[in-house]
């Protein structure tokens, strides 16, 4: 068992979108959406919610759920559900962005993270959106390394999710070529294809595993080669 992740959106298909590009990253984990009224128009449903959180429970074992939302309505809709789940204290909500927050989530709950951890590694996308790494450092980097890429598709969406979704779990400001490598479409941007080098550099308590952590998982062609 994984924990579970809900998805909360005002719309069905940007909740069955995110669903279907997390689960790229995270085929194990269950991913359940929940946007949409009941008559599939635009806006929010306790019922559905319900629904889907009383589901996710089950389905998890439980592991616990976190519930990811998009605007603000909708986090009042999951708040709600939450207070009439039949297991309220297993149910977390996350405030974190919609796509990137799911993607560090689902990567996390794959790798076999706790409830708690989960919504720790959705969050840690916003706040470091909000602050990029770096930003105020001065001085040489606590730990670096250069990876050479091999797999055959180089820096795309599986690749950025493994990376973002393992550091956030790390003590450790991390940045990949300059962006931030907590940030998955930061990551994808850098557009770095196979042969291209990544440079990492990080700092923090944790700076030496979160380099180790990137070089491995380059050196293994993320498990795509």
């Amino acid at each position: 068992m994984t924990v579970g992740i809900v998805v909360v959106s005002h719309s069905g298909k940007i909740a069955e979108g995110a669903v279907e590009l997390a689960a790229q990253m995270a085929p194990d984990v269950d991913l359940a959406a929940a946007g949409g009224t009941d008559d599939d128009r635009i806006g929010t449903s306790l019922e559905k919610v319900l629904a889907a959180v009383e589901q996710s429970l089950v389905d998890s074992g439980g592991d616990g759920v976190v519930v990811l939302t998009d605007l603000g309505s909708a986090v009042m809709t999951a708040e709600s559900a939450v207070e009439f789940a039949s297991d309220p204290d297993a149910v977390l909500l996350a405030d974190a962005p919609l796509v990137e927050g799911l993607v560090a989530a689902a990567v996390a709950a794959q790798g076999g993270a706790g409830v708690e951890d989960v919504r720790r590694a959705a969050e840690a996308v916003g706040f470091r959106a909000a602050e990029p790494p770096g930003s105020a450092d001065v001085g040489q980097p606590d730990a670096g390394g250069d990876f050479v890429l091999i797999n055959p598709l180089g820096m795309h969406a599986r690749p950025a999710a493994k990376i973002a979704g393992g550091l956030s779990g790390l003590d450790a400001e991390v940045t990949v070529n300059g962006v931030d490598g907590m940030s998955i479409m930061a990551l994808m941007a850098l557009a770095a294809g196979k042969g291209s080098t990544l440079r990492v550099e990080a700092r923090g308590k944790d700076a030496l595993k979160a380099v180790d952590y990137v070089g491995r998982l380059v050196e293994e062609g993320f498990g795509e080669v």
